[in-house]
């Protein structure tokens, strides 16, 4: 069995008894996450009805931080230089307990194969018609403007 969950605008994909580091989830002990997929054998969760009473339970281990990040911006001809760093802190979390919650889904009703009631065709709805039966001409497109041809200038006066 396992589970692909979402936290810290990630999903990890867990199965019970694995450590993974994911976002800082604080000093919390015990940690519910809900899962966007369960997967039991050939039996798939994944609609959020059948995903409400499943549940993925974890422990927090440790507190743990990435590795050093550094970058330098500069503007040429200006003198303006910055150097920075940056370290990602995480949370090392335990999965303990993996639930799909609920009873097994019921296999199918067969129809009997033998008298079986026939079901007359639906009849055929006709579209609804819209309010304002009325339809308005499409406006009338002006001629292009044509433009005056440009004035000559007298000669300079020397």
């Amino acid at each position: 069995m396992y589970a692909v969950i979402q936290t810290g605008g990630k999903q990890y994909r867990v199965e019970e008894g694995e450590q993974l580091a994911v976002e800082r989830l604080g000093s919390a002990g015990e940690v519910e996450l809900a899962p966007v997929l369960v997967v039991d054998g050939d039996r798939v969760l994944a609609t959020p009805k059948e995903l409400e009473a499943a549940r993925v339970s974890a422990r927090v281990v440790s507190d743990a931080r990435g590795p050093k990040i550094t970058g330098f911006t500069y503007k040429p001809k200006t003198n303006n230089r910055r150097r920075w760093g940056h370290r990602q802190r995480y949370s090392l979390i335990e999965i303990t307990a993996i639930s799909a919650g609920g009873a097994r889904r019921a296999a199918p009703a067969k129809e009997p194969a033998g008298d079986t009631p026939e079901k007359a065709p639906a009849a055929k709805k006709t579209p609804a018609k819209k309010a304002g039966g009325t339809k308005k001409a499409p406006a009338a497109k002006k001629a292009p403007t044509k433009k005056a041809p440009a004035k000559k200038r007298p000669p300079k006066k020397a």
